[in-house]
């Protein structure tokens, strides 16, 4: 018998779902023991999920239990402290998006786990959807030539119950806005695509929600290879999640990947063929909702590496650049200055 990859997992609210249901598709691994603060929903998770033990308490679950890599799902805020934690119990960690909101936090928790010799996994499921797959083999095989204009709309639907069922969600202190929990896949994405930011300018507003934090907001990337891309956020969105897209533009090629969650390919041309352009049609594909399949082939990477040493997808560097990029926004929007990066 193999080795199995044993899982733990920290916050089980809405998300944890799809990590639970992730691994239970991959056979060399397991979760065998979660935790939440509210005894309800960690009992709730390990019945449903088969999970042998669960606990209220994190650290005693660290203590006791004998886990290769702990999963982090709690909100947004909490992320590095959980982290680094984990990291001090010489275990390898996960951390959902974002890895901290703030700088210095992703860094701590970079720290740690370099301190600690464990490897750091950001969850950037987006980037392993099969549509983000063909548009990063079309910038990888340089099919745009020079790349002008990018365009990324994340127009969503997050009702003010979404906000009022969990007192974190919309705070600074926890969770940040609409850049920052919802859109940052599409900011990850951007970086993955495009490269090193140079500049930011944005503008944000909460509109109609009675949150802290934004609930839309508009801003201008300006890449260091000179492109141009504009980022258009809401969460006010008429009558349901509408878009979640990415658009490029360059000098041999237009593509855009829609859908609601970068799911669906609506334009796909370029100067010269390749073997991909049959597949284009092809890889559309109906997530079950914004968080697409992703989190299964993610997780296949992570078994992958834990089991024969593979190459991470997202490590905690990756993951703390579009932190950055979110932080360079938020500054913008508030000084109503160009901010440079890195910060």
């Amino acid at each position: 018998m193999s080795k199995k990859i044993k899982f733990g997992l920290i916050g089980c609210g809405r998300i944890s779902k799809n990590h639970f249901e992730a691994v239970s598709q991959i056979p060399e691994a397991e979760f065998v023991a979660c935790a939440d603060i509210l005894e309800d929903k960690a009992r709730l998770a390990a019945e449903t999920y088969g999970i042998k033990n669960w606990y209220t308490d994190h650290l005693e679950m660290l203590k006791q239990e004998k886990l290769d890599a702990v999963t982090i799902c709690t909100p947004s805020g909490l992320h590095p402290a959980l982290g680094i934690d984990v990291a001090n119990h010489k275990m390898n960690v996960i951390t959902e998006k974002p890895m901290g909101i703030s700088i210095e936090s992703a860094d701590e928790l970079i720290k740690a786990c370099d301190a600690n010799k464990v490897k750091l996994f950001v969850v950037k499921q987006n980037r392993l959807n099969s549509t983000m797959q063909l548009l990063k083999n079309a910038m990888d095989k340089n099919r745009f030539g020079r790349i002008f204009l990018a365009q990324s709309n994340v127009f969503w639907q997050r009702p003010q119950n979404y906000y009022d069922a969990e007192k974190w969600r919309g705070t600074w202190e926890f969770d940040g806005g609409a850049f920052m929990n919802q859109a940052s896949h599409y900011v990850d994405a951007l970086y993955w695509l495009l490269g090193n930011v140079e500049s930011v300018m944005a503008y944000t507003s909460t509109m109609a929600r009675k949150i802290e934090a934004e609930d839309s907001g508009c801003a201008i990337l300006h890449f260091r290879s000179g492109a141009i891309c504009t980022l258009n956020v809401t969460m006010l969105t008429y009558p349901k999640n509408f878009e979640g897209s990415i658009t490029i533009i360059g000098e041999k090629g237009t593509v855009k990947v829609g859908g609601v969650a970068v799911n669906k390919i609506e334009k796909w041309e370029f100067e010269d063929y390749d073997d991909d352009d049959r597949i284009a049609q092809e890889a559309n594909y109906q997530p079950p909702n914004v968080y697409g399949f992703g989190h299964n082939p993610y997780y296949r990477n992570v078994v992958d590496v834990l089991l024969n040493n593979g190459r991470i997808f997202t490590d905690g560097r990756d993951g703390r650049k579009s932190v950055e990029i979110i932080q360079a926004i938020y500054r913008s929007a508030k000084t109503g200055k160009r901010v440079s990066l890195p910060l």
